[in-house]
């Protein structure tokens, strides 16, 4: 019985696929294992940049919007005492000279300026960060965040994508690149993962720093190698040191890249790969039950 934010969500497993650095093909990798899986519920949480709909074509049917709870002040109730600033961790409200001066995108909607407030004059109203689309694509159920411009919170959105799991389905949720909060928001309470990276200086570098993340984290985890043959064997000798199972390498392949930018997934562009992605599959439920 798999287990998501402290709850049962069944039998099947929660995949996350993540990347040290973007550009490493992370999107590919997540896609392809979904179409050559099948019966899956996908989740992009890439919501800064969400791409995996191009690879997908889901049809949208549901929207819902997604907000923060934010402080809204009355003036004829403040005393302008300076508690709500003093308790605000993140500088989101400043009092100066009778005035209550609030920077909206500074906010997390924690709630206390409003609970520690002596002239109950803090109300909190909603604020729209982001919106999550739904659909399907064949027997994929699809679900995406999508965050509004200039809004720097990730995580929030992040979390409500992720309460969108099903029970008793298996599920593949496709990460931000990175190792900042909204990667391990996402990869939290995730059954495997799987670490997208390449055979450069810049992609071993990035890679270290995710098995760290996910490490702390005690999330197990594999490596796929994309581009393996076009760089040198660093980030192989470093798996090799560190008892890392590399459970794909994907060769450079200009018809590949060609798939990539039409925006046609790696298992459609190269039929011998959907095999390749259906054994990646059960060679990730051996190692995530060890």
């Amino acid at each position: 019985m798999w287990r998501l934010n402290g709850e049962e969500v069944g039998e099947d497993m929660i995949i996350s696929v993540v990347s040290g650095k973007g550009g490493t093909g992370k999107t590919t990798i997540a896609t392809s294992l979904a179409l050559a899986v099948g019966e899956v519920q996908f989740l992009d949480c890439d919501v800064e940049e969400p791409n995996a709909h191009i690879f997908l074509k889901p049809h949208i049917d549901q929207r819902k919007s997604v907000g923060i709870l934010v402080p809204e002040v009355d003036k004829a109730k403040c005393s302008y005492c300076g508690k709500c600033a003093e308790v605000c961790e993140f500088n989101a409200l400043v009092v100066i000279k009778q005035k209550v001066v609030f920077f909206p995108p500074l906010c997390h909607g924690c709630g206390g300026c409003s609970y520690i407030c002596p002239e109950k004059a803090i109300r909190e109203l909603e604020r729209e960060i982001g919106v999550i689309e739904s659909g399907n694509s064949g027997t994929i159920d699809f679900s995406h965040g999508i965050l509004n411009v200039g809004e720097p919170m990730a995580p929030p959105l992040i979390k409500q994508v992720k309460k969108l799991v099903t029970n008793n389905r298996k599920i593949i949720i496709d990460a931000s690149p990175g190792t900042s909060c909204p990667v391990v928001g996402t990869v939290k309470d995730t059954d495997f993962c799987l670490l997208v990276t390449e055979p450069t200086p810049f992609g071993l570098n990035d890679l270290q720093l995710a098995v760290g993340m996910l490490r702390k984290l005690a999330i197990p985890f594999g490596i796929v190698i994309n581009c393996a043959d076009i760089g040198d064997q660093e980030v192989e000798r470093y798996c090799e040191s560190e008892g890392i199972a590399i459970v794909m390498t994907i060769l450079w392949e200009r018809r590949i890249a060609e798939a990539y930018s039409s925006g046609i997934p790696l298992v459609e562009a190269l039929l011998d790969f959907q095999a390749k992605f259906s054994q990646l599959y059960k060679t990730i439920e051996g190692l995530s039950k060890r």
